[in-house]
């Protein structure tokens, strides 16, 4: 494994939040950053965000994860969108300070991927090369809807959606024809058989790891062809 070690960082989201945690996964010869946020129940060392970033390290990507203000604190409720947003910023900001000149790219978990969406939607990101979703949450479970997407057009950087086909929360039927609007901007990975999280039932004959190793490889070779 190539550096498997992860350093602590923290930054300041605004004025008015206290200061947050993150972990820099910073493997020898790094050829880019990816800036990865969590999801709404689960924080930055969660084992799908551990196993992602082991799995870029040994890649040559570098990873940036961090916590929302609200589960630094331990709070099970979300911050409100605007702060959510404000944390991303200050976390691509906090990533230019150790990435030495490599290309920065940012997304996230579920509400992590859309909330780095959303701020890059209102202000750019600091230049930052292009989004990943892991497991874009298009809409609420059992609510089929493409209203959260839409501010995706105002976005102009390329942008990787990983979606598993059984994901409750991203309706193919409406995802599909929403990258398909956003051109060549958007390009859709699906994993058949995925839910949300990219877990697979045992009768696939899958394992979630092997899963895991497609998705990252296909996020590794997304974000050489950008740099």
């Amino acid at each position: 494994m190539i550096n498997p070690t992860a350093k602590e960082i923290r930054f300041a989201v605004n004025e008015k939040a206290e200061e947050v945690s993150g972990l820099l996964h910073m493997p020898k010869g790094a050829k880019a950053l990816l800036v990865v946020a969590h999801g709404a129940g689960a924080g930055m060392r969660h084992r799908f965000m551990e196993d992602v970033a082991a799995k870029l390290a040994e890649r040559r990507v570098a990873t940036l994860r961090y916590q929302f203000p609200y589960m630094e604190k331990g709070s099970k409720r979300p911050d409100s969108e605007a702060v959510l947003t404000a944390t991303v910023r200050s976390a691509v900001a906090a990533a230019e300070r150790f990435a030495g000149g490599i290309p920065i790219f940012a997304g996230g978990k579920s509400m992590g991927g859309r909330m780095t969406s959303l701020a890059e939607a209102r202000e750019s990101l600091n230049g930052i090369k292009g989004m990943i979703f892991f497991g874009f949450p298009l809409h609420a479970a059992g609510k089929p809807s493409a209203e959260r997407g839409k501010h995706l057009a105002e976005i102009n950087v390329p942008m990787l959606f990983l979606q598993g086909s059984r994901d409750t929360l991203a309706d193919l039927k409406l995802l599909k024809p929403l990258c398909q609007s956003l051109g060549k901007r958007a390009e859709l990975f699906i994993v058949d058989g995925g839910d949300h999280s990219l877990h697979m039932l045992k009768s696939s004959g899958r394992s979630d790891g092997e899963v895991l190793d497609e998705v990252v490889e296909k996020a590794a070779a997304w974000m050489a062809s950008y740099q």
